[in-house]
């Protein structure tokens, strides 16, 4: 199978189990969750395509990520927030995140990350604020009543009350798409297999998550600090779509497996310290360097290999 069709079907992987997460955010929230959805991917497209229309490129199925991206950025969003807010950020995320540096091959950092963090950074009042699960919304989100995320409650508190079968289902305020912890857990383990995100990257996020959690819980309990640190502040997701992002992780999983570590124990100590949320988008912006670093460093191995291979070659001719 070529490159270009195993990138096709990464993105298709990605897009299909963001809209399954879709499915869920409708399932709690409503109509509202799929029209905002549909905004950000409308967006993120028109973008795109005016993007590389003025650096006279064609836009290709390669482009279709941005899609993914889109969507992704829908689902970091609270169910009530105002529509303009997600379709800025997505702009920002393809025009800035993804098409600045040239795109495709030449993106340094996650896109989704960078669309969130300006978000984040712009109108913070309006991200951090989430409506119950327990009510549907209408269009104009009129009917919400807003409150604080339980990682708030978690950050600021070291400890929540909350079933472990509504932890799982997603039944509590967050992030749309970060909060069905179950739902989150299996697309892991389908988007690892099916090879479309990197291993080495996500595979360091949980382990960095699982030392920091045993060496300095958050929690009086070790368990209850792993379980809920794992459930809150986006990390499952953003472990997922934004650290493991082939398009930004290091390529070899060795060094990708660091660049997910440190910013898997990064995050973590500042939520511990500040009790900031969902640090995981900004840390990995943050750790772009380490990421271009490492990057670097298996370039001119690969280089070292191929000079070394080409000499052998040679000399065996002789």
């Amino acid at each position: 199978m070529s490159i270009h069709k195993k990138y096709t079907l990464s993105c298709t992987d990605i897009i299909i189990t963001l809209g399954s997460l879709e499915a869920m955010a409708y399932f709690y929230y409503g109509i509202r969750t799929l029209i905002m959805a549909g905004i950000c991917m409308a967006v993120s497209f028109v973008c795109d395509w005016l993007s590389l229309w003025f650096m006279k490129k064609k836009y290709t199925s390669d482009d279709l990520i941005s899609l993914a991206d889109g969507l992704a950025i829908s689902l970091m969003m609270p169910a009530s927030v105002d529509f303009r807010i997600p379709a800025v950020a997505c702009a920002f995320a393809v025009l800035v995140g993804k098409n600045l540096f040239g795109g495709r091959k030449n993106i340094i950092f996650s896109p989704c990350a960078v669309g969130y963090l300006f978000a984040l950074t712009s109108w913070g009042n309006e991200i951090l604020m989430y409506p119950s699960p327990e009510k549907r919304l209408d269009i104009t989100a009129e009917n919400a009543v807003l409150a604080h995320s339980l990682s708030y409650d978690f950050n600021n508190a070291g400890n929540i009350n909350i079933s472990d079968f509504d932890l799982l289902i997603g039944n509590f305020r967050g992030a749309m798409g970060s909060v069905s912890i179950l739902l989150l857990i299996i697309i892991s383990v389908v988007l690892v297999f099916r090879k479309a995100v990197s291993f080495g990257a996500f595979a360091g996020v949980i382990a960095g998550l699982l030392f920091m959690a045993f060496t300095v819980p958050v929690s009086e309990s070790r368990a209850d600090s792993l379980k809920y640190i794992t459930a809150t502040n986006m990390f499952l997701f953003s472990s997922v779509y934004i650290v493991s992002d082939k398009r930004v992780a290091p390529l070899n999983n060795y060094y990708a497996f660091f660049y997910g570590l440190f910013i898997s124990v990064t995050a973590y100590i500042i939520i511990l310290t500040t009790a900031k949320e969902n640090m995981i988008p900004a840390v990995s912006v943050i750790m772009t360097p380490v990421s271009l670093f490492f990057k670097s460093i298996q370039l001119k191995a690969d280089r070292y290999a191929s000079e070394e291979k080409t000499e052998k070659s040679e000399s065996d001719g002789k």
